[in-house]
């Protein structure tokens, strides 16, 4: 007697809530899939991977061209042409981004945009508990943040996977390498403590921008900024993942308060 439905809009708010407890799957589904030339949605994400253009093209640019590139993210960039960036993709303009585009422009184009976010990736209402772990070790932090990730609303917790992949590609050229042919491949300089001192603060914002006291943090906060940020990039890969465990805990629940979403899902798998 289950209703069927073919939408996530003919569900009800509690059972779209549900669903996106799920969005996060299994492990061979977190990177992007290609069956017959299309791509796959999560198969137990409602709602599509939801990423701003603007960051999956200034991450995917810079995977491409800038990981040997020394001091990426300090070193300057020409404001009039990371201005004249923004405001192409502000207008909505299809920006494609090639091997000409300055990475350092890039860059600073990617740090702007999650600084100036009105809210930002991880929202304020959870600042004081994602910095609350710093002081955690072991199982006890990555239990903690894992638990605190799957509160971010859908679309925050897609582009903070996506720039965490990112960052961790990132630190895994931070060090030089040898070719086959013996040749040094310079490092980029930028390890994981590198990389969450630069993009902590933009990630983790205790006030708006512009506010009162907004740049004014205490070193013991900036500090905890920067150990979180380690932390989420150095195990993204398993924080950003839900386990069998989690997921029959939740279907079992679901089996006895929205039978129609495990219909839903079902179908969908």
């Amino acid at each position: 007697g289950a209703m069927s439905v073919d939408s996530i809009t003919d569900l009800s708010d509690n059972a779209s809530e549900l669903l996106e407890a799920l969005q996060l799957s299994h492990p061979h589904e977190l990177g992007p899939r290609r069956s017959r030339g299309k791509k796959q949605p999560l198969s137990l994400n409602p709602i599509s991977w939801q990423v701003p253009r603007i960051v999956d093209r200034c991450c995917s640019h810079l995977e491409a061209h800038g990981l040997q590139t020394v001091g990426i993210f300090r070193v300057g960039s020409s404001k009039k042409r990371v201005q004249q960036l923004r405001e192409e993709f502000d207008q909505g303009l299809d920006v494609f981004l090639d091997e000409h585009q300055s990475v350092h422009d890039v860059a600073a184009l990617l740090k702007e945009f999650l600084r100036d976010m009105p809210d930002p990736l991880i929202p304020r209402e959870l600042y004081g508990a994602f910095l609350s772990t710093a002081t955690m070790e072991g199982p006890a932090q990555l239990d903690t943040l894992q638990l605190l990730l799957f509160l971010l609303p859908p679309c925050h917790g897609d582009t903070l996977l996506r720039l965490l992949r990112f960052l961790g590609e990132v630190a895994r050229h931070a060090e030089s390498s040898w070719d086959p042919e013996g040749r040094e491949i310079p490092g980029n300089k930028m390890t994981v403590s590198n990389l969450a001192t630069v993009f902590g603060p933009n990630i983790l914002q205790k006030e708006k921008p512009g506010e009162k006291d907004a740049g004014a943090l205490n070193l013991e906060d900036s500090a905890a900024i920067i150990l979180v940020l380690q932390r989420l990039i150095e195990h993204h890969h398993s924080l950003f993942m839900v386990s069998p465990e989690t997921q029959c805990d939740v279907l079992r629940r679901l089996f006895q308060t929205d039978p129609d979403v495990i219909e839903y899902l079902l179908r969908r798998k």
